[in-house]
């Protein structure tokens, strides 16, 4: 009961998770600044965290103020701006740190696939933050976008809720190396826990794979034949936010090597390693779906089959007792039997010792 309660709240949740259409691009000259996505909260606001092995301060700030911060050339700048329906700030973010308009596109456009583009001045990577809480949460992807420059590192949201609250916390804490080291660093630490969180999200759609997988053994239906073709269209989706992962991964020690410190390279490689167990764990995942989905198939056939078998082995012992019957109930004036005293009690006798003998004969045979 509760694999079934937990199928239909999925089922519930997934359909209520509406996509409005992108805005259409179609037409307009390169760079052209167009939010392609939804508005997914009413203000867009900037996260300023700023910190060294000493120092660490945090606060929401506006544009105006976060020049004050830069004449800390010493420090790490972590700036977080969560909201991307506001062009016109991203607009004066571009302006400040010098991004290119081609890049202020691909932040506005969420739809695409995670990519890395290394630029004179700073390092463009995107990627897809993966969020699923429990197994009956249906799986919300979110763009994250990362630009990376000197000592400051710009992340853009589209949505207030992340993963990087670990990350956070390690640099409130004095004691930690990584209060220690710079903004290539904190980068490797944020794509470590967007990574990381992939792995709490493919271990709660094994486990729902596993309910699917017992509801088609034990109680195949439309529901679960809904929930299985849900699944798979989620998975096919996860496959296309999650497998470009491992180019953008890689790409660092290609074409960042010179803005990426030493230090950091071995992590980079760990990362990359870890990105692979995903995409790895992910294609065994997107079998088992079609694995589940043939399942469901079979149990139904089978069960079907079991019908046909006891509607046939009816049929079959009602054969010969239409058969007397259908005799008997002939109009033919000569027929021995009609004045037979106990004729009637003689052909349900008759009947009765048939069903009977077969009925035996099917259950040696073991068809019954």
């Amino acid at each position: 009961m509760a694999q079934k309660s937990s199928l239909k709240q999925f089922q519930k949740l997934f359909k209520t998770k509406k996509k409005k259409r992108p805005a259409h691009k179609v037409g307009l000259p390169p760079a052209a600044l167009v939010f392609t996505g939804d508005q997914k909260q009413e203000e867009v606001f900037i996260n300023l965290i700023t910190y060294d092995e000493v120092d660490f301060y945090e606060e929401k700030v506006k544009i105006s103020q976060i020049e004050e911060h830069l004449m800390l050339q010493k420090k790490v700048v972590w700036i977080d701006v969560v909201g991307l329906h506001d062009i016109e700030l991203l607009e004066k973010i571009g302006q400040a740190f010098g991004i290119h308009k081609l890049t202020l596109e691909d932040i506005l456009n969420v739809n695409q696939r995670p990519k890395m583009e290394v630029f004179e001045e700073y390092i463009f990577t995107t990627l897809k933050m993966i969020q699923c809480p429990s197994p009956e949460s249906p799986v919300d992807d979110e763009q994250v976008s990362f630009i990376l420059k000197n000592n400051v590192l710009i992340t853009f949201q589209e949505k207030k809720g992340d993963v990087f609250q670990f990350v956070r916390d390690r640099l409130m804490d004095s004691g930690r190396a990584i209060r220690k080291r710079g903004t290539d660093y904190l980068l490797y630490a944020l794509f470590d826990a967007v990574v990381d969180n992939y792995f709490v999200v493919m271990e709660n759609i094994g486990e729902r794979i596993e309910n699917l997988e017992s509801q088609a053994m034990i109680e195949p239906g439309p529901e679960t034949l809904n929930s299985l073709y849900l699944q798979r269209k989620e998975m096919m989706d996860l496959r296309r936010s999650v497998y470009p992962l491992r180019e953008v991964i890689g790409s660092f020690d290609k074409y960042a090597e010179h803005k990426i410190s030493p230090e950091v390279r071995p992590f980079i490689r760990d990362l990359y390693e870890n990105t692979i167990q995903v995409i790895e764990t992910m294609e065994v995942f997107r079998d088992m779906s079609s694995g589940v989905l043939d399942l469901y198939m079979n149990s139904l056939s089978n069960r079907m089959n079991n019908v046909m078998k006891v509607l046939t082995v009816i049929s079959t012992i009602f054969i010969p007792m239409t058969f007397v019957a259908g005799v008997y109930g002939m109009n033919f004036r000569h027929m021995p039997e009609l004045g037979w005293e106990y004729g009637y009690y003689g052909s349900l006798g008759l009947m009765a010792l048939i069903a009977i003998a077969m009925v035996i004969y099917f259950w040696r045979k073991k068809w019954l």
